[in-house]
């Protein structure tokens, strides 16, 4: 008897299986409709949910919504901190300010007393361009979009327009990224520093001091800086311009543009605030100087590169974080848009299952 049983529950399991594979598989007949009178075919029985595969791995896809979930955490966690990190550093750009100005007003005022003496100034003296150093500001870090790979493809094409005209290339790096990428390039380094979140004095006070030393040696004849400017939150740009030896039409500044980065309702945004040209300043005509005039420029230009050094490492470090927080936000938002993705294959998977189970067991039923 127990034999038999045995017999009789494998006969019931097998025609199970082979009716719950003629529900997924045959086709149903073709029926007439009550209402019409006409004939309406049915086509074969269809997944609930299209593209998803019966029985897919539903833990899997879990596993893959919950590490989405942990970088998307990161992401903007890491958006908020390059968003401190900036307000800290559009203050030190504000607080330098005040100085800069003012010495930048001396200095035209003095360039302006001057204009018409013959000045023995290093720092003023144009000469033949035989070896040209590069200033080249990086950031240490990535996950700062295209801001790096934007300021290393300026300088590979600075690069190749001075070595077509026959010109010797140095490059004195500032920041990792580009310390680690031309290192391994066939152009000589001079120097390389880190260049750290927050620029302080000594830092730029050290750089231009190798770079006087050069110019002042005679191993260099033209200093030109490559750095990214601050446009916006969501844009940058790379540009190039010569820092040795100065131009004395260049001391003054063309104006300038104050970026302060604010919340309203509760996202951040950018105000824009245009500064006139800090005007010369006027020395009176009998004024005396204790010492010569141009021993005051000798001593206040490289106080004034200092100062210019200082402000454009502030503000590659602003467009950095910028750069950073942008592509975080970017982040942040696929990340969302691929957890929605696989919470609703996650959830197609889970109801096919439990589609097929219920079709199974009917399909049994009707067996018996």
């Amino acid at each position: 008897e127990q034999h038999a049983a045995g017999k009789i529950m494998q006969m019931l399991s097998l025609a199970a299986l082979c009716g719950a594979a003629a529900a997924f598989t045959s086709p149903l007949a073709a029926s007439r409709s009550g209402f019409a009178g006409s004939v309406v075919s049915a086509s074969p029985a269809q997944p609930a949910a299209s593209g998803v595969v019966m029985g897919a791995n539903i833990r899997e896809l879990r596993d893959r919504v919950g590490s989405v979930k942990n970088t998307r955490k990161i992401t903007s966690a890491m958006r908020l901190v390059a968003a401190a990190k900036v307000r800290r550093a559009q203050e030190a750009c504000l607080r330098s300010r005040p100085f800069s100005e003012t010495l930048e007003r001396i200095l035209g005022g003095l360039l302006q007393r001057l204009s018409t003496e013959n000045l023995d100034i290093p720092l003023l003296e144009a000469r033949e361009a035989k070896k040209v150093g590069l200033l080249v500001i990086t950031g240490d870090r990535g996950l700062c979009g295209s801001y790096n790979a934007a300021a290393i493809k300026k300088t590979e094409a600075r690069i190749k327009e001075l070595t077509s005209q026959g010109v010797e290339v140095e490059l004195i790096l500032v920041g990792n990224k580009g310390g680690s990428y031309f290192k391994r390039r066939d152009t000589p380094v001079r120097k390389a520093v880190q260049c750290g979140q927050a620029p302080t004095a000594e830092q730029a006070s050290e750089i231009a001091s190798e770079l006087l030393s050069s110019y002042y040696a005679g191993e260099l004849d033209r200093v030109e800086l490559i750095y990214t400017s601050f446009i916006s939150m969501i844009s940058s740009k790379p540009s190039v311009r010569t820092i040795i030896p100065l131009a004395p039409q260049g001391i003054e500044m063309e104006g300038d543009e104050i970026f302060k980065m604010t919340t309203k309702d509760g996202e951040l945004s950018i105000n824009r605030e245009k500064r006139e040209a800090s005007a010369p300043q006027e020395f009176a005509a009998d004024m005396i100087f204790e010492q010569e005039p141009s021993q005051l420029l000798n001593a206040l230009l490289p106080l004034y590169l200092n100062g210019q050094l200082l402000r454009t490492l502030q503000e590659s470090v602003a467009s950095e974080l910028a750069s950073r927080m942008s592509a975080m936000q970017s982040a942040t938002d696929n990340a969302k848009e691929l957890q929605g993705n696989l919470e609703r294959q996650m959830n197609r998977a889970r109801q096919a299952k439990i589609t097929q189970e219920l079709m199974e067991i009917v399909a049994g039923a009707d067996a018996l």
